[in-house]
Parts: structure tokens; sequence; C-alpha cells
């Protein structure tokens, strides 16, 4: 008498049918969901990063560079024609700004040169 029994002895046909189907349709199952998974993520991670390099590229710095470059050339130009405006108020006025300016900004005088000074070429 043989004390181990086998399974196949205890399982109708139709349980192997079964089985099988089952294990083939979620192999199957997961292999396909696996798979659409993965390319559904790659799809969004390739489209985000291109997307959002393309943004930081173009409107980032654009911005930046306008901001930067606008800034620097207005207090380049300020820097630069500061003496200018001093040296054409001194030959107007006769006076050196530098040490008399606040006792001369807001008189008449300063106000007639500043206002004759717009007449004045440059040339």
């Amino acid at each position: 008498m043989n004390i181990f029994v086998s399974s196949e002895m205890l399982l109708p046909p139709c349980c192997y049918l079964l089985t099988h189907l089952l294990t083939y349709s979620l192999t199957y199952l997961l292999t396909y969901l696996l798979t659409h998974l993965t390319y559904l993520l790659t799809y969004l991670l390739t489209y985000l990063l291109t997307y959002l390099l393309t943004y930081l590229l173009i409107h980032l710095l654009t911005h930046v560079l306008t901001y930067v470059l606008t800034h620097s050339l207005t207090h380049l130009i300020t820097y630069l024609l500061t003496p200018c405006s001093r040296v054409l108020l001194e030959k107007l006025t006769g006076l050196q700004l530098l040490k008399n300016f606040p006792t001369y900004y807001g008189t008449r005088r300063f106000i007639t040169a500043f206002t004759s000074a717009r007449h004045l070429s440059l040339s």
C-alpha cells in the first residue's frame, strides 16, 4: 500500500484546465499591464521633461537675461553719464555742484540753469 497520495489523483481533469486558464490569464494580464504602464510612464516622463526644459530654457532664461541686461545697462549708462551731467551743469552755472549742491538746489539760479540746459546742443 502506498502511503503518499499524489495530487494528480485528487484533482479531476477540469481543475487542470481551470488552473491552466487562470495562470495564463493572470500572466498575460500582468504582462500587458506592466508593459503599458511602462510605456505610459516613459511617455509622461519624456513629455514632462521636454516641456520643463523648454520652458526653462526659453522663458526663464529670456526673462532673466532681459532683466540682467536691462539692469546692468541702466546702471552702466547712469554711471557713465553722471560725470557729463555734472560737468555740463558746472559749465552752465559756474559753480561746483558737489560742494554747493545743498544750498544751490532749488534756487532760482539752479532752475533757470536746469531749464536752459534743455535748449543747448551737446554736439
